[in-house]
C-alpha cells in the first residue's frame, strides 16, 4: 500500500468523477461551445459573487494570466517573498509581464496592511515603478498551509482600494481556509479584484483552475489565455471532473485537516523531531535534528513505500489529501516508530 504525502496533487479521480467525466457534454470551448465548461464557469463564478470565471489549465497559468490582465510593463507586484507566484511559478512574473516584485516579509506568508501601505511607491517618483497589483495567497503553502485572518484581507483591500491596486487572491487552497474557518466563498469574492482556486489539489480533480473576476476582467482574461496558448477544445470532460469536485469533495477537506493533525500528533513522538510548523489546514511542516538528514529520513520511508518532500536538508513536508486514509495512518505511525 503506497503512501504518498508528497502533495495534495497526486490524487486520482473517484468513482464518481469519473462517471461524471464519462458522460459529459462536450463542444469547442475556444468557439465557447463547450456547455460543461460554460456550466462550470458560470457555478464557480456565482459561488463568489462574481459575474465571470474562465476555465485554465493550472493554477499558475490563472495567476499570470491574472498578473498580466491588472499591470503593464515596468509595474510593481507586492507579493510575499515565500509567495507561490513569486517563488513557484518559473520567473513569470518577469517574464509575462515585465513587471518588478516588492517581496514583503510576511509571518508564514501572511503580510499585514500596514506592511503593504509601507511599500506602496509615490506615483511622482520617476525612479520608482508604479505599485499596480498586491497579490494574496490563501492558505499559505510554503507557510505550512497558514490561513490569513479575514478582518487583515479586508485591511489590506481598504489599502489597495485608497490607493488604486488591484487585489489578486491566489486561492489554490482556498477552499481549505473556507472549511476550516466557516467563511463563505461569497465573502471572498467581495473582497477581490480576481481569485484564482484549483481544482487538482484538496478537490481532487485531475486537471484546471478557473480565474474569477467581473465580465470586463474575464474577457481580458480570456483573450491572454490565447496569447498563453491556453484555449482548449472538447475540454468538457476535464470540467466535469472539476464541477464534481466542487459540488461533492469541499467539506470532506475537513477529514484531511484531522489527518494531519494526527500525523502531527505521531511526529511528536519521535526523537528526532525538533520541531512542528503549527498545522493549520492540510500540510505538515517539521523540522529533523542533525542526526537525521532530510534525505535520509525520506530514503528509510521509500523503503516502506511512504514518499514525502523535502523542503530542505532538515525539513520535510507530509500534506494529506483524499487518497489517505485512516488505516494509512496506522501504517505511518508503525513505520515512524520503526525508523
Amino acid at each position: 500500500m503506497m503512501i504518498d504525502l508528497r502533495s495534495d496533487t497526486v490524487t486520482r479521480p473517484t468513482p464518481g468523477m469519473l462517471d461524471a467525466m464519462m458522460k459529459a457534454s462536450v463542444g469547442d470551448d475556444v468557439f465557447g461551445e463547450d456547455p460543461t465548461i460554460n456550466d462550470l464557469e458560470q457555478y464557480a463564478a456565482g459561488l463568489f459573487n462574481k459575474e465571470a470565471a474562465l476555465f485554465c489549465t493550472s493554477g499558475t497559468q490563472a495567476n499570470q494570466i491574472a498578473v498580466k490582465a491588472h499591470t503593464q510593463p515596468g509595474d510593481e507586484v507586492i507579493i510575499d517573498r515565500l509567495a507561490h507566484i513569486y517563488y513557484y511559478e518559473g520567473g513569470g512574473i518577469a517574464f509575462h509581464s515585465g513587471c518588478s516584485v516588492c517581496l514583503l516579509e510576511g509571518d508564514r506568508g501572511r503580510f499585514t496592511a500596514n506592511q503593504v501601505a509601507d511599500h506602496i511607491n509615490p506615483t511622482d517618483d520617476p525612479h520608482r515603478p508604479l505599485s499596480r497589483l498586491v497579490c494574496i495567497e490563501n492558505t499559505m503553502n510554503k507557510g505550512g498551509g497558514a490561513i490569513y485572518d479575514f478582518d487583515e484581507l479586508i485591511a489590506i483591500q481598504h489599502v489597495c482600494k485608497q490607493h488604486g491596486l488591484k487585489y489578486h487572491l491566489d486561492g489554490a487552497r482556498l477552499f481549505n481556509a473556507i472549511v476550516e474557518t466557516g467563511r463563505k466563498p461569497a465573502e471572498f469574492g467581495n473582497l477581490f479584484d480576481s481569485i484564482s482556486i484549483c481544482l487538482s489539489k484538496g478537490l481532487g480533480a485531475p486537471v484546471g483552475s478557473l480565474l474569477i473576476g467581473d465580465k470586463d476582467f474575464i474577457l481580458k482574461a480570456r483573450r491572454i489565455r490565447k496569447v498563453f496558448g491556453g484555449g482548449m477544445r472538447q475540454a468538457g470532460f476535464l470540467a466535469a471532473a472539476g464541477k464534481y469536485a466542487l459540488l461533492n469533495h469541499i467539506e470532506r477537506l475537513s477529514e484531511d485537516h484531522r489527518r494531519a493533525r494526527q500525523i502531527g500528533d505521531l511526529l511528536k513522538k519521535l526523537p528526532f523531531v525538533t520541531n512542528i510548523v503549527p498545522i493549520d489546514t492540510n500540510m505538515i511542516f517539521f523540522q529533523l535534528d542533525s542526526s537525521m538528514p532530510s534525505d535520509t529520513f525520506l530514503e528509510k520511508l521509500r523503503e516502506k513505500d511512504i514518499y514525502a518532500l523535502a523542503l530542505s536538508p532538515q525539513v520535510v513536508r507530509f500534506v494529506t489529501h483524499l487518497d489517505i486514509t485512516d488505516p494509512m495512518l496506522e501504517t505511518l505511525d508503525k513505520e515512524l516508530k520503526s525508523i
